[in-house]
């Protein structure tokens, strides 16, 4: 095995006073309040080990890592019919533009932008009875951690301000692929993004997709191995938004990034690692984040390609 805490170790001192020059989101105001200097790293490989350096056990708010779990439990629950409601291409666009769903009728280009997230929390509302309830059920049985929880003021806070996806929800309604109550599915929309966790427990949460022998607690799969391969390919290829190209050119592994500056990566069969550091670059991914996990499959030679 390679000695994963020495290399995050050295790539951590290397960048920690790196000048960063992203931004924190801070249109989410409450995202606003984290501090910028925030940086940490957490690595857990298949077999449970696990390797943190910086701020890994500080909570944050994951945003749109959250997809990946919501669309998980939507793929589990509806199968295949699933992709008559949600596409699985690349968008090209930035992550809350609705330019596309007029060309595409109502239907997302994929599951990772928001119109896409949006339309598969509505096929959650179909599913499930208490929304809310029943997905932090989930996401605590998936990472064996009752502790998880929503952060209410990010929640609220993405409520006050959620201009751009009321108008994206209102829109993609209007072509029929909206089914529940817009403030029901905007409700539990931003819920979901507010969802708190450390890198370590983020890294945690997704053996079920580097793992494919991961059973629940329960003795349960979370996802067939062909299902898990699937939404492995849609993290390699819009995790990212219009940057997932430069993703993989750098960094060469399935993930997903989030505006509160983490970024999860999957390298299916050995580990899941996690980095936070708040500040984005333009394209609203964590500016650290991208360089240190370039660094990282460059040393240990880890990209999949």
């Amino acid at each position: 095995m390679e000695n994963y805490q020495k290399i995050i170790n050295s790539i951590y001192s290397n960048l920690k006073n790196v000048t960063d020059t992203g931004k924190v989101a801070d249109y989410i105001p409450e995202l606003g309040n984290i501090s910028p200097d925030n940086f940490g790293v957490n690595i857990t490989t298949i077999d449970k080990k696990s390797f943190g350096v910086g701020d890994f056990n500080k909570k944050f708010s994951i945003q749109s890592i959250s997809k990946i779990l919501t669309l998980t439990l939507a793929y589990q629950l509806e199968g295949e019919t699933l992709w008559k409601r949600v596409d699985v291409e690349p968008s090209g666009n930035p992550f809350n533009s609705l330019l596309q769903l007029e060309a595409d009728l109502g239907i997302p280009r994929n599951p990772f932008i928001n119109a896409g997230a949006i339309v598969v929390c509505d096929v959650l509302i179909s599913h499930l009875q208490n929304p809310k309830d029943e997905f932090l059920a989930f996401c605590r049985e998936i990472s064996n951690n009752n502790e998880l929880k929503y952060n209410e003021k990010v929640a609220q806070s993405e409520k006050k301000t959620g201009y751009r996806n009321i108008a994206m929800c209102n829109f993609i309604k209007s072509f029929g692929n909206i089914k529940n109550d817009i403030e029901d599915v905007l409700d539990f929309y931003f819920y979901t993004c507010s969802l708190e966790m450390t890198c370590q427990e983020l890294s945690q949460i997704f053996l079920f997709l580097a793992n494919d022998d991961f059973i629940t607690q329960r003795g349960k799969r979370v996802l067939t191995m062909s299902q898990a391969k699937r939404i492995n390919a849609i993290l390699l290829t819009c995790g990212f938004y219009d940057e997932s190209g430069e993703f993989a050119f750098r960094v060469g592994l399935p993930g997903k990034s989030g505006v509160g500056g983490g970024i999860v990566a999957i390298h299916p069969d050995e580990f899941c690692i996690t980095v936070w550091s708040p500040k984005l670059n333009k394209k609203g991914n964590s500016y650290k984040g991208m360089l240190f996990l370039e660094q990282f499959t460059t040393a240990t030679a880890s990209s999949i390609f």
